[in-house]
């Protein structure tokens, strides 16, 4: 094998004056999030935020083959994720609804680019490094607490994984979520660096709270960065009760 390899390398060289060099593989965000799902041996995903299911249909491709139940505030957004979870007996979508602290109802900024939709309102360090995602109009919206919400599906789960992605509003998310926390291996949650959203809690105090929570930082995922000054805005952490 190495013969024919070098007799390639050779003609490549000779003829086309190009160089044939091994290039390490470098798996893809997703898979690496399947790769620790496999791990701990999770076989249930609540997928908050979930917008039009990017995030499940990615984790579906890499192979997670369990559970996932999503929730997703945007009725636009909702609308595509049921037609995305749809035949897929093993991805069940949440009736429309937010999740925050308490039970109530709240308008929900839309973004121009649907993803960065928030109950907060957007800051311009947001706006001026992604300009697509400003607010194009509100609409109201049921909000419910992750421990209401995810109990049933909580009973038959050997290990579940919380994916949060709610821009800002994560730590509100947490804090509707305190009698679920005890029953989750691990969680995905997008940490900000820098204010994005008004009131939002950065990435130390995210990962402090998570921390006391028994939750060891496994991965990092940059997501978010300024196209001008290179500087990274928001990232994934990727957490694990280890012990």
């Amino acid at each position: 094998m190495s013969g024919i390899r070098n007799i390639i390398r050779s003609v490549l060289h000779d003829v086309f004056g190009l160089e044939m060099r091994r290039v390490k593989y470098i798996p893809s965000p997703a898979k690496q999030v399947v790769d620790s799902l496999k791990r701990f041996g999770v076989d249930l995903v609540l997928d908050v935020g979930a917008n039009k299911g990017q995030f499940a249909s990615e984790i579906r491709q890499c192979g997670y083959a369990g559970r996932i139940v999503s929730f997703e505030p945007l009725s636009s957004a909702h609308s595509e994720l049921l037609h995305a979870s749809a035949g897929d007996a093993m991805w069940e979508v949440f009736p429309r609804c937010a999740l925050g602290e308490r039970d109530g109802e709240a308008e929900i900024n839309i973004a121009g680019n649907s993803e960065s939709s928030s109950i907060l309102p957007m800051l311009e360090s947001h706006r001026s490094a992604a300009p697509q995602s400003a607010y194009l109009g509100k609409e109201t919206v049921k909000v419910r607490t992750l421990d209401d919400a995810a109990a049933p599906y909580l009973k038959d789960a050997r290990a579940a994984f919380l994916k949060i992605d709610t821009q800002g509003f994560e730590w509100q998310v947490l804090d509707g979520a305190r009698a679920t926390l005890p029953h989750v291996k691990g969680i995905l949650v997008e940490l900000s660096l820098v204010p994005l959203y008004e009131r939002q809690h950065l990435w130390r105090e995210v990962i402090a709270r998570l921390e006391a929570e028994g939750f060891t930082l496994w991965a990092f995922k940059p997501v978010f960065a300024d196209p001008v000054s290179g500087r990274t805005l928001q990232m994934d952490g990727i957490f694990y009760r280890t012990a």
